[in-house]
C-alpha cells in the first residue's frame, strides 16, 4: 500500500454550484482509506468517480501516458481546483506509476504509429543521400533513427499500431509497469475484450506482488472482480464501500447474461 487515504482538508476550496463542487459526491466526500492494492471507483456516468480519479493524479503530480502532463492539461483546471482542496496520507511516496485514461491510450498508439512512420522515412532518406557513401557512414547516419525503432521494439514489440487495441494496451501497460508504483486508471475496459481484461487482473497481481498500488474507475464488472480488492460506489451519497455482489452493475449483468430475450423485448416491443 503506497496511498492510504484521502480527505477533504479545506471544504471551502469551491461553491456548491461550481464543477466540480457541484458533483454530489465530491460535495460530500469524507475520507477513503486505501487499505489494499487495488481500489476501484464505481458508479454511473456523471457521479463523478472520473473527476475524482483525475483530481488525486493533479494532487499526486502522476505523469501521464498519451497526454499532456496533468499540472499543464487546460481541460483539468476543476480538478486541478479540487486536488487542493484534498489531504492525501501516505504509508511510503513513490515516485513510479502513471495516470492512464482509455482516451489517451488511444492517442498514444496514433502517435507511436506516426513516430514508426517518420523514422522508417528517415531511414529511407539516409539510404539515398548516402548512396554513394561507405557502410560505414550510412550506419553512422542510420544510427539514431534505428536505435529509436529497436527501443520502441523493445518496449512495446515488433508493432504497436499493428496489433489490436487490447494487445496494444496491454503491451504498453506490461512495458511501463515498474514495482513500488502507483497506478491510476480510468476506465481501462474500453480498449480491452473480456479476455483481455482478465490479462490486465493478472498483471494487477504481478503488480501487487512487486509492491505497487491501483487505483481504478470503472464499469467492468470483470475488473471489479479482483480479489481482496475495495471497492467505493458514487451511486451512494456519501461515497461508501460495497462489496462485489452488492453491485448494480454486477446484479444487472448477471441477470441479462441469463435472460437476455427477457431484456430485449422490453427494450424493442
Amino acid at each position: 500500500m503506497i496511498l492510504k487515504q484521502l480527505s477533504v482538508k479545506d471544504p471551502s476550496a469551491g461553491t456548491a454550484e461550481t464543477f466540480p463542487f457541484s458533483v454530489p459526491a465530491v460535495r460530500s466526500l469524507g475520507t477513503l482509506s486505501f487499505d489494499g492494492a487495488v481500489t476501484y471507483f464505481v458508479g454511473e456516468n456523471g457521479t463523478g468517480k472520473s473527476t475524482l480519479l483525475e483530481a488525486i493524479a493533479a494532487a499526486v503530480g502522476s505523469p501521464t501516458v498519451g497526454s499532456e502532463a496533468v499540472a499543464r492539461d487546460a481541460t483539468l483546471e476543476a480538478q486541478r481546483r479540487l486536488a487542493q482542496s484534498l489531504k492525501l496520507t501516505w504509508s511510503r511516496r513513490s515516485t513510479r506509476g502513471f495516470f492512464l485514461r482509455a482516451e489517451d491510450f488511444f492517442g498514444f498508439a496514433k502517435r507511436m504509429a506516426q513516430l514508426r512512420a517518420e523514422l522508417e522515412t528517415r531511414l529511407s532518406q539516409v539510404e539515398t543521400e548516402f548512396a554513394g557513401a561507405s557502410a560505414y557512414a550510412r550506419n553512422l547516419a542510420a544510427g539514431p533513427a534505428n536505435a529509436s525503432l529497436a527501443d520502441m521494439k523493445r518496449l512495446y514489440g515488433e508493432d504497436l499500431d499493428a496489433r489490436s487495441h487490447g494487445e496494444s494496451f496491454l503491451a504498453l501497460f506490461s512495458a511501463r509497469l515498474a514495482p513500488g508504483g502507483l497506478y491510476l486508471l480510468d476506465e481501462p475496459e474500453a480498449a480491452l475484450s473480456p479476455q483481455s481484461q482478465l490479462a490486465l487482473l493478472a498483471l494487477f497481481r504481478e503488480g501487487e506482488r512487486d509492491g505497487s498500488q491501483f487505483i481504478v474507475a470503472t464499469h467492468s464488472p470483470i475488473l471489479l472482480a479482483y480479489p481482496g480488492s475495495c471497492i467505493y460506489s458514487f451511486d451512494r451519497d456519501p461515497v461508501d464501500r460495497v462489496q462485489y455482489a452488492e453491485l448494480e452493475h454486477v446484479a444487472l449483468t448477471r441477470s441479462f447474461l441469463e435472460d437476455p430475450e427477457r431484456y430485449l423485448r422490453r427494450l424493442f416491443d
